[in-house]
């Protein structure tokens, strides 16, 4: 996809030095990725805070069962 943005130039250099990207393009790609993955795992995470994990058994289960 094309598109025309407007970003500062100092923070095109600075995802581009970050990122060791060779071009403007790949820069811009992996800054975006970064911040998918950046907002999907805040997701999670409140919703782990939301309904915290249940473990069914406990370590002591979990090593008992390892040495059948």
């Amino acid at each position: 996809m094309k598109v025309n943005v407007l970003i500062p130039d100092e923070l095109v250099k600075e995802v581009q030095s970050l990122s060791n990207a060779k071009n403007i393009t790949e820069a811009m790609i992996v800054a975006m990725n970064s911040y998918v993955a950046h907002e999907k795992l805040k997701a999670m995470g409140e919703r782990i805070g939301k309904k915290p994990l249940k473990f069914k058994f406990t370590a002591q289960d979990i090593r008992d069962l390892n040495r059948l």
